[in-house]
């Protein structure tokens, strides 16, 4: 089992890594698409964003090597996804972003959420 947990924590940080990249070097291509107005903040926050994004996708590699060990990057990744929903539909449900906005949460929390939840309770349930 440790073997399919590394690849999903290896595919964690490949992911997070590429959109912390990509939300950097372009993030006005991300936030048209997204649907977003943009000004000097809206982008600069975004830049930060994928910078916090992408060290979460080093944690996740350092994690893949030995989950057990390392649950406590799990764990906060996990609640990092987890808040990152609760976010998304609460700004959502004010107009506050496009539904549109949904798209990006979806791939970068809602789908990790199933295998980061097995991976810490197997990572605590082994301590």
């Amino acid at each position: 089992m440790k073997k399919i947990q590394s690849k999903w924590l290896f595919a964690a940080g490949i992911y997070n890594i590429l959109w912390g990249l990509l939300s950097f070097f372009l993030p006005h291509w991300q936030l048209e698409l997204l649907g977003i107005k943009q000004d000097l903040i809206v982008v600069l926050l975004w830049q930060c964003i994928g910078m916090i994004v992408g060290v979460y996708g080093i944690g996740y590699f350092i994690a893949a090597f030995n989950p057990k060990q390392h649950w406590p990057i799990v764990l906060v990744g996990l609640l990092g996804k987890i808040l990152g929903i609760a976010g998304m539909f609460y700004y959502i449900s004010v107009d506050a972003v496009p539904m549109k906005f949904g798209l990006t949460c979806c791939a970068n929390d809602l789908i990790w959420v199933p295998a980061f939840t097995v991976l810490l309770v197997k990572a605590l349930k082994k301590r």
